[in-house]
């Protein structure tokens, strides 16, 4: 099994051998530039919020879109820290009512703007055309994806899921939930860090007692 968080995503389908080397570098330059010009169509943000149950991060999301301005959960990252994206005013009014229902901490990133949120809709539109382009085959494995945190070998299928990654959550807590109910015991984190072996060992610390 493969996934990866994000741009990861696009690592873990040239490692499974669904994209070449150089396609995926092709699409990752893509989806770069596709983001960076949806950055600077209007100011947008995201804080990562600790310690609240995702029910209640959902909830408050939910209530400072109907009166604020569009936020979301963009990366359900383990249990106990989400990132949220959106407009700039509704983050930082999102971010205060988090901390008020018992987050530990909700804090704004260093970010360009609201990635995997509405936000990015004008980079779906332009990656989209790019991954149309892009020859990608069956994987050697199932890839779970982001969007939908299932796997999938269909390259049909891969493709329409990476056009909605931009504007979807990453649902990286439920994708790992689902390779080890599906089988998954040992987990292999390729790259420069441990950030992701840390989440999994929040998502399922039943894997490494």
């Amino acid at each position: 099994m493969a996934a990866g968080h994000s741009l990861g995503e696009f690592s873990a389908l040239t490692a499974a051998g669904a994209l070449s080397f150089e396609e995926g570098l092709r699409l990752v330059s893509a989806r770069a530039q596709a983001m960076q010009a949806a950055c600077e169509e209007e100011p947008s943000t995201m804080a990562a919020v600790l310690n609240l149950d995702d029910e209640k991060v959902e909830a408050i999301c939910a209530s400072v879109s109907a009166s604020t301005g569009i936020v979301i959960p963009a990366n359900y990252n383990c249990p106990g820290q989400i990132v949220i994206s959106g407009k700039v005013e509704a983050v930082e009014e999102a971010c205060r009512l988090m901390k008020e229902a018992g987050a530990k901490r909700a804090v704004i990133l260093p970010v360009g703007g609201a990635f995997h949120s509405p936000f990015m809709e004008s980079a779906r539109r332009s990656l989209e055309e790019a991954i149309e382009r892009a020859h990608l085959v069956s994987p050697v494995c199932p890839v779970y994806q982001n969007v939908d945190a299932l796997p999938h070998t269909d390259p049909a299928q891969i493709k329409e899921n990476l056009k909605k990654q931009l504007t979807a959550p990453v649902k990286w807590t439920q994708t790992i939930r689902n390779m080890v109910k599906d089988g998954a015991a040992n987990f292999t984190e390729f790259g420069p860090g441990t950030v992701l072996t840390g989440m999994i060992k929040k998502i399922a610390p039943e894997l490494f007692i």
